[in-house]
């Protein structure tokens, strides 16, 4: 397993991630342990987690993936082992993370309450990488247009998420920080904040990035090599659908889709088509095609590490062992042609 360098950090982190987001939902605490032990053992060093997983999010389940990986650095003692990532929600209607029932937002109160929870719920004295979930302006995500539309609304002003992120730093609760779900102005107004105010400098940025969705390299891939500001890729398999298991309007029985029907941003009109070009890529060289699209995502060069989730081993197995699988020029070759035909189907 490969290391990569965390933005301008001292940190090498493994160019696969473990995400976290279904422990405490679709699968319990003990699971979660064994997919840490084997990623360890794997050589993988560096978990993703939120405070409002697990996903979907909802009151009753929220803050249990970090307990469940607080619980297992409790048994393990392994906390030296793992460079740690969780993050801070952005601006929403949401009102069960916070006190007082408070919808969240990113301000210097509820940032600092959130870093105190998710630590007490890690079990841990310091997070390694701090991330904004999403930006705190009003913004189109999750699978909304890609366009931009501009919304007069109440945000936090960057100077301010800054240095409050800043105190922290230097109280040694989190080492550095990072975006997430954030636009390339985005990263760069983070940039120019923290070079004139000497406050920290964003060091990564989790957006989704997979075959059916390569918006990042419009803006985003310059930002990252001229800026140091790598990509953790999360949905490298479209949260399953270049596995193949949804086409033809399958719905496997214990699915994500099946249990929660939430992903829709890889349901648009073409994109079966699309996901079925890829499947086909992968039988022709006769490759699993989540490996495939897994290998694909970490092997860009702009990516600093590739967020692979599970709900089960063999997924896991597949995801971890896609690093051996070699793209060969022809393969690069057919997935550019198919992209020419069917571009991004997905946001």
């Amino acid at each position: 397993m490969k290391k990569r360098k965390l933005g301008k950090t001292d940190l090498k982190v493994s160019e696969i991630c473990l995400g976290t987001m279904t422990w405490g939902e679709q699968n319990t605490e003990s699971e979660g342990h064994q997919q840490m032990d084997y990623a360890l053992d794997k050589g993988i060093n560096f978990f993703d987690t939120a405070e409002m997983y697990a996903v979907p999010p909802k009151k009753e389940t929220q803050g249990s993936t970090e307990r469940i990986i607080g619980s297992w650095f409790k048994e393990r003692k392994s906390r030296d082992k793992v460079i740690l990532a969780t993050k801070v929600s952005g601006r929403s209607p949401l009102n069960w993370l916070r006190d007082g029932d408070k919808t969240t937002e990113q301000s210097k109160e509820q940032i600092f309450e959130a870093v105190d929870k998710s630590l007490i719920r890690l079990g841990v004295d310091y997070i390694d990488l701090y991330q904004l979930h999403w930006p705190d302006r009003p913004m189109n995500l999750f699978g909304g247009s890609i366009n931009y539309e501009h919304m007069d609304e109440p945000s936090i002003d960057i100077s301010i998420i800054l240095d409050s992120l800043n105190e922290l730093v230097k109280s040694g609760k989190i080492r550095y920080i990072g975006l997430s779900n954030e636009t390339p102005w985005g990263t760069m107004k983070f940039l120019h904040h923290s070079e004139i105010s000497s406050t920290p400098r964003v060091q990564s940025i989790q957006n989704a990035y997979n075959l059916l969705n390569r918006t990042f390299e419009i803006g985003g891939s310059e930002v990252a090599h001229r800026e140091s500001v790598g990509l953790l890729a999360y949905s490298p398999i479209a949260q399953g659908y270049l596995s193949g298991k949804y086409q033809n309007g399958a719905l496997p029985k214990g699915s994500r889709k099946e249990l929660f029907n939430r992903l829709q941003r890889y349901e648009g009109p073409y994109a079966e088509e699309a996901i079925q070009a890829y499947l086909d890529i992968a039988s022709k060289h006769e490759i699993d095609p989540t490996q495939l699209a897994n290998q694909f995502v970490t092997t860009r060069p702009f990516v600093t590490s590739n967020i692979i989730g599970a709900t089960n081993m063999e997924q896991l197995k597949l995801a971890v062992t896609s690093i051996d699988i070699n793209l060969t020029k022809e393969i690069e070759e057919d997935i550019e042609k198919a992209f020419q035909r069917h571009g991004n189907v997905a946001s």
